[in-house]
C-alpha cells in the first residue's frame, strides 16, 4: 500500500489519540508510529519534533477549537468578560468532555500537580493571553509597577482557577457533567464579584472629595 502523501498535524494528533487509547502507553518509536499508519517518519517531524510536542499540541488545539467558536458568534462578540469568561469555560469544557478518555489518560497521573505539568504549558500561554484581551476592570493605582503587578496577579489566578476546574471535571461523576457545569458558573461569578470595582471607586471618588473639600475650608 502505498504511503500517504499529504500528512496533517490534525491526522497526527488524531493517530497518536488513537493509539494512547488502544494501547493505553505512547508509541515505542516515531519510526514505529509513522509506519503502523502509513506515512513517512519525515512528515511527522514538519509538523511535531516528539510525542510531547503533540501531547502540547493537543491541549493547544482543544483551546484553539474554543476560541474559533467564539469568535463565530456574534452574540459572543457584545459579551461584557464575564459572560465571555463563561462561554469560553463551557465550550472549552464541551471540548474536553468529547475528548474524555484521552484528557484523563494525558493528565490522571499528575492531577494533584496540574500547575507544573509540562503539556499544559502551551495552554497557559494562549489562556492568560485571553484572559489580557478580555479587558477586566481593575483598580487603576496610577503607579504603573503596582498596575503590572495587579494584571499579573489576576492572569496568574484565572489559570489557577481554570485549573482548579480541570481536576474537578477528571472526579467529576455526576450526569453529564452537571456538578461541572455549576463549578464554572458559581466560580466565574465569585471571582468577577470579587473584582467588582464599582463600590471601591465610588469610595475612592468620595474621599478624593472629601479631601478636596477639606483642603478648601481649611
Amino acid at each position: 500500500m502505498a504511503k500517504k502523501k499529504t500528512i496533517s498535524s490534525n491526522d497526527i494528533i488524531s493517530f497518536y489519540m488513537d493509539y494512547v487509547l488502544e494501547h493505553n502507553h505512547k508509541p515505542k518509536s516515531i519510526y514505529a508510529f509513522a509506519k503502523q499508519n502509513n506515512f513517512d517518519e519525515a512528515k511527522f517531524y514538519e509538523h511535531f519534533g516528539n510525542f510531547e510536542a503533540i501531547e502540547k499540541g493537543i491541549f493547544q488545539a482543544f483551546f484553539d477549537n474554543t476560541h474559533k467558536a467564539l469568535e463565530a458568534s456574534e452574540d459572543y462578540a457584545n459579551f461584557e468578560p464575564r459572560n465571555k469568561l463563561l462561554s469560553f469555560y463551557f465550550t472549552f469544557f464541551e471540548n474536553l468532555t468529547a475528548n474524555r478518555s484521552y484528557v484523563i489518560y494525558a493528565l490522571h497521573q499528575h492531577k494533584n500537580s496540574l500547575k507544573n505539568y509540562k503539556i499544559l504549558s502551551g495552554l497557559k500561554t494562549s489562556f492568560t493571553h485571553y484572559i489580557k484581551d478580555l479587558d477586566i476592570e481593575l483598580i487603576d493605582v496610577k503607579q504603573e509597577q503596582l498596575n503590572k503587578i495587579q494584571d499579573k496577579g489576576l492572569t496568574e489566578t484565572a489559570w489557577l482557577q481554570l485549573l482548579l476546574t480541570l481536576k474537578f471535571w477528571m472526579d467529576d461523576t455526576s450526569a453529564s457533567f452537571e456538578k461541572t457545569d455549576i463549578f464554572i458558573e458559581k466560580s466565574v461569578n465569585t471571582s468577577f464579584d470579587v473584582l467588582n470595582i464599582a463600590p471601591l471607586k465610588s469610595l475612592i471618588d468620595f474621599g478624593k472629595f472629601i479631601f478636596k473639600e477639606k483642603v478648601k475650608t481649611s
